[in-house]
């Protein structure tokens, strides 16, 4: 919260100048459910050290989680200025009906935009973290079993693909397909089992309507004959296992919606430089990866994929750094957050310029002559010369 103490302008010699972090005021936290205690008190952390009033909305699909925040918080933070509200569509509806000084929300884009749509009428500002169809490429000169693993993990090992950040499909050349598929599934046994919904490390689809959600996915025709491995599901006990399909029809649902599930499509391209082609096809993800040891791949992969973020070799793995901005880009979201990124997000820096009443130049003050405009063009363009001219006086001022 420090003053930051910046350069002054030869324009506005002698003066200084600062930028002054200042709190928004009172803003509005809307989490999401898929990790509802990080999701929640993270932004709250960064909203409460810049100096803002808090109301926190978690999410009611983790309603544990919400109750929690509700009987706890108030115990630990004063109540005066950090509330908790919980509730549903109703009581959300409420609270995007009032005034605030900013809005954080994650969640789906749906949502999203009626977020957007009522922060508008108030001009309220927004940060927007939300998701879209994250793309894991994979060259075929990797080392194949770290590289699974990590895809693997990422993809399932984060809430069983309820993640934001999870790879969403996966792109390969035809020839390397294969290889990869094989490998995906030995590492997917050696973690899960033969039986994956008895699993205890797999995670729990979150309710019955995203397991409806789920399964219809996989439920057409030309989706299910493209399975190549999984498929399996439990609806009393809201598990489905790891499920990789390979070249499904771009036009279907799983391909053109974020899946957030245990589905890992894996589309194929002759040369894997046109994945690239393939991810900017689509609307801009909030992850991508790249796993390869080519560097220049790696380059053209930083250079020419518009993302939130990105992580070469890995996933997940770099929302982890406190010095990388976490957010999305586009349809996967806007502002940024982690780290001293969430104090950012939920400041205003305000220009301070400080003067005496010395240093004062004619050439500033009308009649503007031929010789005045002279001497202001120089100080615009940082002109020493001009700058002691102004400070002689020149044009001499009648008084």
């Amino acid at each position: 919260m420090k003053p930051e103490k910046v350069p002054a302008a030869i324009t506005t010699f002698p003066s200084s100048a600062q930028i002054v972090p200042e709190p928004l005021g009172v803003v509005l936290v809307i989490s999401a459910w898929n990790y509802p205690f990080l999701l929640s008190i993270d932004p709250v952390i960064g909203a409460i050290a810049a100096g803002n009033a808090v109301v926190l909305k978690p999410s009611e699909i983790a309603p544990a989680t919400s109750s929690m925040f509700a009987k706890l918080l108030p115990e630990y933070v004063d109540s005066t200025c950090i509330k908790v509200v919980e509730g549903g569509v109703e009581e959300t509806t409420a609270l995007l009906e009032q005034k605030w000084d900013k809005i954080f929300y994650t969640g789906s884009g749906t949502i999203a935009r009626i977020v957007l749509a009522a922060a508008a009428k108030h001009l309220t500002p927004v940060a927007l973290e939300l998701g879209g169809k994250c793309p894991a490429i994979v060259d075929s000169d990797v080392d194949l079993h770290v590289a699974v693993k990590r895809l693997a993990v990422g993809k399932w090992g984060c809430n069983n693909g309820q993640a934001c950040i999870a790879p969403d499909y996966v792109i390969t050349t035809k020839s390397f397909a294969p290889e990869l598929v094989n490998s995906l599934k030995r590492v997917l046994e050696r973690f899960y089992g033969k039986d994956p919904l008895e699993s205890a490390d797999l995670s729990r689809i979150v309710n019955s309507k995203h397991f409806q959600r789920l399964t219809e996915l996989i439920a057409e025709k030309k989706v299910a004959d493209k399975i190549v491995y999984g498929g399996q599901t439990d609806e009393k006990k809201l598990k489905i296992a790891p499920t990789i399909l390979l070249d499904v029809p771009q036009d279907t649902a799983l391909m053109t919606a974020e899946i957030f599930g245990p589905f890992l499509p894996i589309v194929t391209v002759e040369k894997i430089e046109d994945s690239i082609d393939v991810v900017n096809s689509k609307t801009k993800p909030l992850a991508a990866y790249l796993f390869t040891k080519n560097k220049k791949l790696q380059q053209a992969f930083v250079a020419n994929v518009p993302a939130g973020g990105m992580l070469v070799n890995d996933v997940a793995l770099h929302l982890t750094n406190p010095y990388l901005p976490f957010g999305g880009v586009g349809d996967s979201g806007t502002g940024s957050y982690h780290g001293k990124f969430s104090f950012d997000c939920f400041s205003h820096k305000k220009a301070v310029l400080v003067r005496g009443f010395g240093g004062e130049a004619a050439a500033r003050y009308p009649p503007y002559t031929t010789e005045k405009q002279k001497i202001l063009r120089g100080l615009i363009n940082g002109s020493f010369i001009a700058l002691i001219l102004a400070l002689l006086g020149f044009p001499r001022e009648r008084r």
